[in-house]
């Protein structure tokens, strides 16, 4: 049996012809209710989907890597005498006939298909109740990591909901800890979901290159809010290169900040900084360590400690 790479490639383009004209139908209605509209963008995104799938489908194709679509042709296309044209014809009939008994059209391209049933089908989008199916933002977890956190502060959800994009206000040397790096990348991670599952229509990559052009722009010249003195002053150099030793619980996290940040903070309180990583990671680690030790009530039930402590700052500077 031959390939039938070229009913494949038929039935592929009448897949986008019925996509297309199944997308259109379904933007042509106007949706009752927010919800409805909602449905409708997320039916519509599912077929603009299946259409790129589709495409790139016939564009392997048509590259003919394997060449065989050159093969089919000259093989099943082409006949060196008159009297095989016919003998060639109801081979290919039989090829194809064969070909749909083995791969049967997807639903969504039946000829026998219900197009109503099919428009009326209720994608399932998650939304938690504080969402109201997408009309408000569900920030409660962002909530609670910022005010459990150093760089956080106190509040009512009422208040963190209306300023929690005001970045500006936190001091640089917190921003330069690894938990306030997390809290942004979850701030992100839950609002690109947010907007993916509310606005299925919208080119989330081409708003992102744009967004992303324009912070570079303001970056170079010292235009994002909060950050206007970036590399300037000798204080915000002294901040940036800032290591918050709470949260680091292992010489291992400490290792990931990577050789050149070590040995800033470790110059930066006036340790020495050369060495390997490790030894950069463990000479940091220790100051978390004297810190331990040097708390009262700990010395005061291990006076030996004392000692420690004493001789810590000889072996590290």
């Amino acid at each position: 049996m031959a390939s039938s790479v070229l009913e494949a490639t038929r039935a592929a383009h009448e897949d986008l012809e019925r996509l297309e004209r199944l997308a259109v139908r379904e933007l042509q209605r106007d949706p009752a209710n927010a919800r409805d509209r909602l449905f409708q963008s997320h039916r519509v995104r599912h077929m603009l989907d299946l259409v790129v799938s589709t495409s790139d489908k016939l564009v392997e194709i048509y590259e003919d890597k394997d060449g065989a679509r050159k093969d089919e042709i000259s093989t099943h296309l082409t006949a060196p005498v008159q009297s095989d044209i016919f003998p060639k014809y109801y081979e290919r009939l039989k090829e194809i006939r064969d070909y749909h008994r083995r791969n049967h059209s997807a639903r969504f391209v039946s000829e026998t298909d219900d197009y109503e049933e099919l428009l009326k089908e209720e994608p399932a989008i998650e939304f938690t109740g504080e969402e109201a199916f997408g009309r408000y933002l569900d920030l409660h977890e962002l909530y609670n990591e910022f005010i459990n956190s150093k760089f956080g502060s106190l509040m009512e959800y009422s208040a963190y909901v209306g300023t929690f994009a005001q970045t500006e206000k936190i001091a640089h040397n917190l921003k330069a800890t690894r938990p306030y790096k997390e809290y942004l990348e979850h701030i992100l991670e839950y609002l690109m979901s947010f907007l993916y599952r509310t606005e299925p229509l919208q080119d989330i990559e081409k708003i992102f290159t744009k967004l992303e052009s324009e912070f570079e722009e303001q970056w170079i010249n010292g235009e994002v809010p909060g950050w206007e003195n970036k590399g300037t002053e000798k204080e915000s150099v002294l901040q940036e290169s800032a290591v918050d030793l709470d949260y680091y619980s292992t010489v291992e996290e400490l290792v990931e900040l990577g050789p050149e940040k070590l040995k800033e903070a470790l110059t930066a309180r006036g340790l020495k900084g050369g060495g390997t990583v490790q030894q950069r990671a463990e000479r940091l680690f220790l100051l978390k360590v004297l810190n331990l030790l040097s708390w009262p009530y700990f010395c005061s039930i291990h006076p030996w400690k004392n000692w420690i402590v004493s001789i810590l700052p000889k072996v590290m500077i």
